[in-house]
C-alpha cells in the first residue's frame, strides 16, 4: 500500500527541502511526490541532498493547488501544528498512518504538509477529512519540512508493515466519495443555501466553514452525498416553483 499514499508539499520555498523530503520518503518506502505551486524549483541542490531518492524527484508531479492535487483522494490528512479557532476531526501520528493504509486500496490517499514558515492555510485545511499535529515536546517543537515527512512517513510504514486490516470496498455503495466529489457538494450546499436566503452573501459569517466540519467529521458515503445532493436539488427546485407562482 506505501506507493499509494501520496505525499503533497505545498508552496515549497527552499529546494533542498524538496530533496530530503524525498529522501525521507524513500527511506520509508514512499514514492508517490507532490509539489502544490512549489516556490522554488528542482535544482542541484534538490538532487544533492535527496541523496539516492533522485527516482522520486524526477517522477514528481506538481499542482497549481492543492485542490487539483487531492480531487481524485478519497482519504486527505492535513498537517497542523497551531490551534484552531474551530477544531476540526484529529489524529495523532501512528493513528493517520493506519487510516492511511486502511483505506489506500479503495483510492488514493494523501498526506499533505504546509509551507515551512506558515503551515497550510484554513482553506487548505478545510480540504482535509482529518488533521493530524505531531506532539513534539512543547518547550521546543521546531521540526523541519523533512523531519515531519520522516516521522508521519515512518508511521504510515509502521501501520503497513503490521499488517493492519483495509477497509473493504467490496460494497460500492459503501464507498467514500472522492475529495472532487466532496467540493462538488460543497458548491450545491452553498447555492442551495444562498437561494433559501439562509446565508446573506454580504454576511456569509462562517456556516459553511462549520458545515464543511460537521461533514467531514460524518464523512458521508457515497449513497448517502447522492442523497444529500437529491434534498438540495428538489430545494432548488422547489425554490425556484415557489418563485414562479408569486409571480
Amino acid at each position: 500500500m506505501l506507493p499509494k499514499v501520496k505525499v503533497i508539499l505545498v508552496g515549497t520555498t527552499h529546494p533542498g527541502n524538496i530533496g530530503s523530503v524525498a529522501r525521507a520518503m524513500k527511506t520509508m518506502g514512499l514514492s508517490d511526490l507532490v509539489l502544490v505551486d512549489p516556490q522554488t524549483e528542482i535544482d542541484e541542490k534538490s538532487q544533492a541532498l535527496a541523496a539516492g531518492a533522485k527516482d522520486l524527484l524526477e517522477s514528481v508531479t506538481i499542482e497549481a493547488t492543492l485542490e487539483d492535487a487531492v480531487k481524485d483522494c478519497g482519504l486527505v490528512i492535513g498537517t497542523s501544528a497551531r490551534s484552531r479557532t474551530l477544531p476540526w476531526p484529529m489524529l495523532d501520528p501512528r493513528e493517520s498512518g493506519i487510516k492511511l493504509i486502511q483505506e489506500a486500496p479503495n483510492y488514493p490517499v494523501a498526506l499533505v504538509f504546509g509551507r515551512e514558515n506558515s503551515g497550510l492555510s484554513n482553506d487548505e485545511l478545510q480540504l482535509c477529512q482529518y488533521h493530524v499535529c505531531i506532539p513534539a515536546n512543547p518547550d521546543y517543537s521546531s521540526l523541519n519540512l523533512a523531519m515531519a515527512v520522516q516521522t508521519l512517513c515512518y508511521e504510515v510504514r509502521m501501520a503497513a508493515l503490521a499488517g493492519v486490516e483495509p477497509v473493504s470496498n467490496d460494497v460500492p455503495e459503501e464507498q467514500y466519495p472522492s475529495s472532487d466529489n466532496m467540493e462538488g457538494f460543497y458548491q450545491h450546499l452553498e447555492e442551495s443555501l444562498n437561494q433559501i436566503g439562509f446565508i446573506i452573501k454580504a454576511h456569509p459569517g462562517q456556516v459553511m466553514t462549520k458545515l464543511r466540519r460537521m461533514y467531514n467529521r460524518a464523512r458521508p458515503e457515497i449513497v448517502e452525498l447522492n442523497i444529500l445532493r437529491g434534498i438540495l436539488t428538489a430545494t432548488q427546485r422547489g425554490r425556484v416553483d415557489t418563485d414562479n407562482d408569486s409571480k
